[in-house]
Formats: C-alpha cells, sequence, structure tokens
C-alpha cells in the first residue's frame, strides 16, 4: 500500500495525472485508515484533480486529507497547506492561495521542514508572479533557489529556476529568462519532472519568438506540444498550442494559426482558466486585424479591455491593438484615447516595480506600443506630438532615480524642443529606430524637421559592421569603408543642411545607435573625412532630461578625485602599465591642494566610498572596467583588492549621490555594452549619470593603453584652459586624428564618448 501511494505520487509529480490517479484509487485496510498513508493518498489525489481542472473533486479529497491531518497525522498539515495553495492558485483565487502558503512556510520553519520550506517558498512566488508582483516574486524564488541548492534538491532548483524566468520575463528582461527557462528544462528533464520541462519549453519559445527567433521558437514549441500530449496534460496542450498559433500569425500563416487556435479554444472547455482563455481571444483577435476583419477584432479586443481579469500585458496588447484597429478604421480620435491609455497602463505598471533592473529592462516587451502610437501620430501629420511621445519613452528609469535623488519631479517632454536647442546653442538630433520604419527629427534653435530612415534592421547590419572595421588594421577612412559613408548617409545626411560647419550637435540615439560613436561617421565628397571634423558631438539619453541640464562652464576651483594605478586584482586584471603615468599626468592641471589620490594599495572600493566623493568636482578613474551584459548594474570598476572583493559595482555608484561636474571612466567598456528599449546603453556612465554626474565621459569598447593617457593629457589641458567637456574632448581626439601613427584610427580615439546629464 505505501509503495503504490508512493509511486503515485511520484508519477503526480511528473505530470502524468491520470495515471496518478487511476493508481491511487484504491481503499485501504482499516489499521491504515488513519495512517499517512491515508494522509497521503489523499493529498496525490487533490493534486491531480488540480491539475486536471477538476477543482470540485480536488476540494472534497483536500477537505478528507485535511481532517485526517488534523486527527491524527499532525506533522503532515504543512503538507496539506501547500495543496490547499495550489488548489486555489490553480482557480485563480490568489489572497487564499498566498495565506495558505504562508501557512505552510511557517509550518515549515517551526518544523524545520527544509523540502516544504523550498515548496512554500517557490509557491509564494508563483502566486505573486501570478498578482503582477515580480519583484517580490523573485525574492521568495531566490531564498527557495538558495536553499533548494544547498540540499542539492535538483526537482526544486529546476522548478525555482524557471519561476525566476517567468518574472524576468515579464518585466523585458528576455535574455535573462531564456538563460533560465533553458536551464530549467534541462534540470527537469534531470529531474524527471515531464510536465515542468514542458512548461519551461513552452516558455522558452515564447522568449525566441520574441527575439524574432522564430524557427527556434517553433521548435521548443512543437516539441512541448509533443511533450504535454504524450503526458496527456491539457494546459500544457493548450499553453503549447498558443505558441504555435502566435508564431503562425508571425509567419502570416492565418489557416495554421486557425487551426491552432480551434483546438485551444476546444480544450479550454474543459481545462477552466479564465486568465489563459483571455489569451487564447487575444490571439484570436489579432488573427482578425491581420486578415482585416477589422470588426471582428474590435469586438474581441472590447472584451478583453471589459473583462476585469484581463492581466496587465494582455489589457495593455488588447488596448493599443484596438488604437490601430480604430485609427484604420478613421476613427482617429478613439484611436489616440486607446493609445493613451495603454502607454498610461505601461508607465503605472514600471513604475510599481522596486528593482531597478526591472525598470531598466520594462520596455523591452512593451516599446512596441510606444513605435505604435509613434506611428500613429507621424501618420496623422502630426510629427511633434509624435517626437514628444518617443521622448516620452527615454530614459525613465534614469529620469525617476534623479528625481527620487533630487526630490524633483520627473522631467516632462518639453512642448518647444526648439527652445532647448536655443538654449544650449546647439543642434539636436533624435533617433527612432523601428522595425518597419525609422525616423530622425533635427531640431534647430528656429525649427524643427522629420526624416524617414530605413527599418532597423537595415541600420544594425551597418552599424555591427562599421564597429567591427575598427578591429581592422587599416584606417576605415583610408580603406574607403563602405559602411561609414553609408551611415552618415542614412543618419546625418538628410539633415546636414540644419547644421552649420563647426556647430555643436546632441545625439539622442536608439537602439543599434546607442553602440555607434558619430563623430566616426565617414563625410562622403572630394576629401572624405570623420565627421568629428566638423561638429563638436555630445550624446544624451532623452529631451526631457537635456531640458532640465545645467548649462555651466567648468569650475575653475575645482577639485579632483582620481582612482588609478591599482594592484593586481586576479590574474585577469594585471596592474595597467600606463595608469600611473596617466595619474601623474593629471597633477598638471590639478594642485597638491585641488586634488586627492587613490592609488597603489588605497585604490579601493572602500577608500573610494569614504572619500567624499559627492565634494568632488572631477572624478577620475585610471583602472580596468569590465561590462555585464546580463546584469549591466553589475558593470565595475576593478580597483586594488581588500580582502576578497575588488570591484566597484555600478549598483553601489548608484546608491551615493554626486554633483560632478565631469566623470571621466578611462577604463574599458565604461559606457556599458547591454542596451534597453528606451533606456539606451546601461553600464558604469550611466550609473554616474543616475548618481548626479553632470557629465560622463566612458568608452563604448576596449581602450587602448597606449594612446589614452596622451588623449586625456589633452582633455584636461583644455579643461583647464577653460573649454566646456565636449569641445575638450574633441579637441583631444583630433590631435591623434591628425597625427601620422596609429593613433589616427579610430580604435584608439572613438572609444570615448561624453554623456549630458542633468
Amino acid at each position: 500500500m505505501r509503495f503504490r501511494a508512493l509511486k503515485a505520487e511520484i508519477l503526480m509529480r511528473q505530470g502524468f495525472y491520470e495515471e496518478s490517479l487511476a493508481l491511487d484509487r484504491f481503499d485501504l485496510p482499516s489499521p491504515l485508515t488513519q495512517s499517512d498513508i491515508a494522509v497521503w493518498q489523499k493529498l496525490t489525489q487533490t493534486s491531480d484533480l488540480s491539475y486536471l481542472s477538476r477543482y470540485l473533486e480536488g476540494q472534497s479529497a483536500l477537505n478528507q486529507a485535511r481532517t485526517l491531518a488534523v486527527g491524527s497525522q499532525p506533522q503532515l498539515i504543512g503538507e496539506v497547506e501547500l495543496r490547499a495553495g495550489t488548489l486555489a492558485s490553480l482557480q485563480w483565487k490568489l489572497d487564499q492561495a498566498g495565506l495558505e502558503y504562508h501557512s505552510a512556510l511557517n509550518f515549515a520553519r517551526i518544523h524545520k521542514d527544509r523540502f516544504l520550506e523550498i515548496a512554500a517558498l517557490g509557491s509564494l512566488g508563483l502566486v505573486a508572479t501570478r498578482m503582477e508582483h515580480y519583484d517580490e516574486s523573485v525574492e521568495w524564488n531566490k531564498q527557495a533557489l538558495q536553499l533548494a541548492k544547498d540540499l542539492a534538491a535538483m526537482s526544486s532548483i529546476a522548478r525555482t529556476e524557471g519561476n525566476i524566468g517567468w518574472s524576468y520575463y515579464q518585466v523585458g528582461d528576455l535574455e535573462g529568462a531564456l538563460t533560465l527557462y533553458q536551464q530549467a528544462a534541462a534540470d527537469s528533464a534531470t529531474a524527471g519532472l515531464s510536465e515542468k520541462r514542458v512548461t519551461w519549453l513552452i516558455n522558452a519559445g515564447i522568449v525566441h519568438f520574441d527575439l524574432r527567433n522564430f524557427a527556434a521558437a517553433e521548435d521548443e514549441s512543437k516539441r512541448a506540444l509533443a511533450l504535454s500530449r504524450e503526458l496527456k496534460d491539457i494546459n500544457s496542450t493548450i499553453d503549447a498550442l498558443q505558441n504555435l498559433a502566435l508564431i503562425a500569425l508571425g509567419k502570416n500563416a492565418f489557416a495554421q494559426a486557425q487551426l491552432f487556435l480551434s483546438e485551444a479554444s476546444r480544450l479550454e472547455i474543459s481545462a477552466l482558466d479564465h486568465p489563459r482563455d483571455l489569451y487564447t481571444q487575444l490571439l484570436s483577435a489579432h488573427l482578425a486585424a491581420k486578415k482585416a476583419n477589422l470588426s471582428q477584432a474590435a469586438q474581441l479586443y472590447s472584451m478583453i479591455l471589459d473583462d476585469a481579469a484581463s492581466p496587465a500585458s494582455v489589457l495593455w496588447e488588447a488596448q493599443a491593438s484596438l488604437a490601430q484597429i480604430h485609427a484604420e478604421q478613421g476613427k482617429n480620435s478613439l484611436a489616440e484615447s486607446e493609445f493613451r491609455d495603454s502607454i498610461g497602463r505601461i508607465a503605472k505598471a514600471r513604475e510599481a516595480l522596486e528593482h531597478e533592473d526591472f525598470r531598466l529592462s520594462f520596455l523591452s516587451s512593451a516599446i512596441r506600443f510606444y513605435e505604435a502610437y509613434v506611428n500613429f501620430l507621424i501618420a496623422q501629420k502630426r510629427p511633434l506630438d509624435a517626437l514628444r511621445i518617443a521622448d516620452l519613452s527615454r530614459a525613465q528609469t534614469l529620469e525617476l532615480g534623479l528625481s527620487s535623488s533630487s526630490g524633483a519631479n520627473p522631467a516632462k517632454p518639453n512642448g518647444n524642443v526648439s527652445a532647448i536647442a536655443f538654449r544650449r546653442k546647439e543642434t539636436l538630433l533624435f533617433y527612432w529606430l523601428g522595425e518597419q520604419r525609422s525616423y530622425l527629427w533635427t531640431v534647430t534653435p528656429s525649427s524643427t524637421a522629420i526624416f524617414s530612415l530605413p527599418p532597423s534592421a537595415e541600420i544594425d547590419t551597418a552599424v555591427r559592421a562599421y564597429r567591427q572595421s575598427f578591429l581592422d588594421p587599416r584606417d576605415p577612412l583610408e580603406a574607403g569603408n563602405a559602411d561609414g559613408k553609408k551611415l552618415y548617409s542614412l543618419l546625418v545626411a538628410p539633415a546636414e543642411k540644419l547644421i552649420p560647419r563647426n556647430s555643436r550637435v546632441v545625439v539622442l540615439p536608439d537602439g543599434s545607435l546607442n553602440s555607434l560613436n558619430f563623430e566616426t561617421l565617414v563625410v562622403p565628397g572630394s576629401k572624405p573625412h570623420y565627421w568629428i571634423e566638423d561638429a563638436t558631438i555630445t550624446t544624451a539619453n532623452s529631451l526631457a532630461l537635456l531640458s532640465r541640464a545645467a548649462l555651466s562652464a567648468p569650475p575653475k576651483d575645482g577639485h579632483l578625485l582620481v582612482v588609478g594605478d591599482a594592484l593586481a586584482a586576479s590574474p585577469d586584471f594585471p596592474p595597467l602599465p600606463q595608469a600611473g603615468k596617466e595619474v601623474s599626468l593629471l597633477e598638471n592641471y590639478f594642485s597638491p591642494s585641488q586634488r586627492l589620490e587613490l592609488t597603489g594599495a588605497n585604490a579601493t572600493a572602500t577608500q573610494f566610498l569614504a572619500s567624499q566623493p559627492e565634494k568632488f568636482s572631477y572624478l577620475h578613474f585610471a583602472t580596468h572596467g569590465t561590462a555585464s551584459r546580463t546584469r549591466p548594474l553589475e558593470s565595475a570598476v576593478i580597483l586594488s583588492p581588500e580582502g576578497d572583493s575588488y570591484k566597484l559595482y555600478a549598483r553601489d555608484v548608484v546608491k551615493h549621490p554626486l554633483n560632478a561636474y565631469l566623470v571621466t571612466i578611462s577604463a574599458c567598456n565604461g559606457a556599458g555594452t547591454k542596451s534597453y528599449p528606451g533606456e539606451g546603453l546601461v553600464g558604469l556612465s550611466w550609473a554616474f549619470l543616475r548618481a548626479g554626474a553632470h557629465n560622463v565621459i566612458a568608452g563604448l569598447w576596449e581602450v587602448s593603453n597606449a594612446s589614452t593617457p596622451r588623449l586625456m593629457d589633452e582633455l584636461y589641458k583644455g579643461i583647464r584652459a577653460g573649454d566646456d567637456p565636449a569641445t575638450a574632448l574633441r579637441n583631444a581626439k583630433l590631435t591623434l586624428v591628425h597625427s601620422t601613427g596609429n593613433y589616427r584610427k579610430p580604435f584608439y580615439w572613438a572609444p570615448f564618448l561624453l554623456y549630458s546629464g542633468s
């Protein structure tokens, strides 16, 4: 009897619910009717029936298990509470589920039942995700994952990895989510958790779809569908069918999409899950819209919007999609109202997130709604309104952080953008890269013009190729690099007549343009040259932040805090051979009373933070640097070791408000390598801007130990002569551009960009 009950429980955990239920239907002899076997029998039945959506029968089995546990097997009360939470969660009774899971967690901790504790923590994380409390979900799941790893509990590790991946996906961290889903699928296979493996395959498929890797998305989803049918798991079968329908829609395979949706709808009749049904309805609305059945699509979208159970992500998509339908029907006023409401819902959800990492990635999934609104406004011949909405998507996390630190209200896009250009005496180039069409707004002190650009894919390809050319031993200019000329023709030439020669230009990039130094673009003609010869160029995050940025000359009595010439941190980070020289060169521009040097053993993160960096006008780092693509706020300045630590992380920088006129990160990849939609590159430069620095100089790629001291010497020479950082940096670069050796190549002078802050 005990063996049979145990085998049924194992089958249930593997996802074979019908087989488990059939095996578990047996009568116990009288001496065992109050035993632990009796309780486990009812608990397993509760889970089987719950996952088969037979909720009333599941509740009956749960009630019997609870009565038995309370009466004769109190050590199993925690398991009863856990199953009660799952039954409630599957019916979307989330408050009730949370209470049951909390009770299970308390029971587990009192009785030191570590496996039950893992299950309760993970279940609380799952409920938090369903309630769209993603920060909270990750915290619960991280506790569960650590405990599972301590116990080497592979099945728990797999479940928790996947659950954390779900939260990452919901906040737009697609790459992080995909990594976790794939690991969870592999670990589930190792642990024999076929049902959970299906879940993570399905979720990996949807991430591949969002990353536009349709082949991988279809492969994962078909594997999941086959396995879910083998398991006779209706819920997972529906999820896999939804995935395949979405992929078919992406390929405009309408008949195939309809087949998948029809089967999903039939199965939903016997597997009640209303929020999931709404997603099938959303896909059906998308199909109707693509087939130009606008009235049917509008009706389906409206039904979703009127349903109080619609998840937030489904609501945004339904509202923005309905707006596009109304635009096609000529109902422009109604369409704009819906676009505005959709953007408002997105903004509210993002602001509710507490973790800065999650805010950064949030627009990865939602930026397409801004794009649809921008395209709508341009089609209505309202380019300035479109620019305002485009800017509304920019630097949201940076603005919110700066506002929180200063106590000021978040910056708002300025209605009169030419006033920003007039105040700054600059020309502003604002880029928007879209899947179908891209735009450039050129803002001068007297006017604003808009130019259409190619789709993002064409621009992205040229940017990647041109960046790669910098590693070539030949000078791109002398080699007649076609990509450099093409990018100038695409990105600058349309506005060329609006940009006076030797004027100041602020670039507000988008997408792949965040990794491009516009100074390196090749101006074609009888004498091809880099654009740096014609303009002083800086980079900014948003018009809103630019409108409130302070304009001031370099402080004459400004003090310098320089950190560099650090000790070897590890074999990967030996001493920089030229760092000491760079530090000593800066001594020429700041007297001993005007500078503080943290070098050698003193060049540590602790010493930097203890030196009151907020009191210095200039911060300079002559060190190694690392940029994390998966977790950008884990990017770091590499300093001298103190114990096992030798990094000043971007996330630490963010926590310490600054008022520096200029921060210079003379380190590799200081600007970061991860670009988020709306937020741009996030790394050390972003962190110093977030902390309050007015200007930041940082590198887009690996910097040269040989040429960098010379460049920095020229930079500070200009600053101490009264030049602003943009002018001083340009002049410093031109000394290398006009040199006769290797330093004239962009690899040596072009990694450093100037970012304008608040």
